[in-house]
């Protein structure tokens, strides 16, 4: 298994973000300052380094990962540009941490040492193209975060140029700075830049570097499974508010239970089933509802929805298949 890359632990609000993480090497730990912290930053004259990072969209998913770089350490304020077509947006947001709006694509590429597509995967054909040449002459970092968009299919929109490029699965647990991001590089992309990667994805939340086969697995685990979750969560709010409580309350009761039942996980270091057979007692009420579960096939009901999820992110990979997840 790739090593796990997360934001520092901090203590957070029930229900809005998780307050710790594994016990695998924490991303900001004992962060170096902000422009020193993406080391494949040339270095300036004057000994740091000047690290320019740019995102090509300013959506939600943009939106978060940029607040919660700056927030962590892992890249200044002032180093941030951002380049939407809805200008106001862009502007919002670079404003919101100190940076800069571009005022075309063209223009965010030449400012920038490290591209983000935060763009949807339909107009990569239109968008990539014009820009190629500038990313091949800065040799800039090329980073995705495009669903259903494999490293071979961006090189080939970025023409015969050799073009460093990482591929990130994100989730959207990101937007409150819980998320969980798949990493990937091509042959291109160094050790370090891969690594740049990682940590500006821990700034919101976990970040694990995985071959690009696997992808399909992570996404019905991480990239999908927040749905399943929230599902989870609302089934267990729905029980209570049959037995009489508002629905309102039990959603949040049974929100913040899974969100420390997850953190039981991360930072005791037990396996799921170790924790099961703690809070299980002889004859109690958990074994009870947990036989009850068994006899209607929870497991292997979600088992079969991971697998689903997977042969369906296979075929939308598909060439022929141009439908949107």
């Amino acid at each position: 298994m790739g090593r796990i890359m997360r934001r520092r632990p901090h203590r957070a609000k029930p229900l809005t973000q998780m307050s710790a993480w594994w016990d695998a090497p924490v991303v900001g730990a004992r962060r170096p300052a902000a422009r020193r912290a993406l080391g494949w930053a040339q270095a300036t004259d004057e000994g740091g380094t000047d690290m320019k990072i740019g995102f090509l969209g300013a959506g939600n998913m943009a939106t978060a990962i940029v607040r919660g770089a700056v927030a962590q350490g892992v890249v200044a304020g002032a180093d941030v540009h951002v380049f939407d077509t809805d200008q106001a947006k862009a502007g919002d947001l670079a404003t919101s941490v100190g940076g800069a709006a571009a005022a075309s694509a063209e223009d965010l590429v030449r400012a920038v040492d490290a591209l983000v597509l935060a763009i949807k995967p339909q107009v990569f054909a239109a968008a990539l193209p014009p820009l190629a040449p500038a990313i091949a002459e800065r040799g800039t970092l090329v980073v995705s975060i495009a669903a259903g968009t494999p490293l071979a299919a961006i090189e080939t929109l970025l023409g015969e140029h050799d073009v460093a490029v990482v591929r990130v699965m994100p989730n959207v647990n990101a937007m409150v700075g819980a998320g969980m991001a798949a990493v990937t590089g091509n042959a291109t992309a160094t050790r370090a830049q891969v690594q740049t990667v990682l940590d500006l994805f821990g700034a919101v939340g976990a970040a694990v570097e995985l071959p690009e086969h696997q992808f399909s697995t992570y996404t019905a685990i991480a990239g999908s499974a927040p749905a399943y979750a929230y599902l989870f969560i609302d089934a267990l709010a729905r029980g209570a508010l049959r037995a009489g409580m508002p629905k309102d309350q039990a959603t949040r009761i049974a929100a913040q239970t899974v969100l420390g039942s997850a953190q039981m996980i991360l930072e005791s270091g037990d396996a799921p089933w170790v924790l099961i057979d703690k809070v299980c007692s002889p004859g109690g009420t958990t074994i009870a509802g947990l036989m009850a579960l068994e006899d209607g096939g929870f497991v292997s009901t979600v088992v079969d929805g991971v697998q689903a999820t997977i042969d369906r992110d296979i075929e939308l990979a598909r060439p022929q298949d141009d439908c949107a997840r």
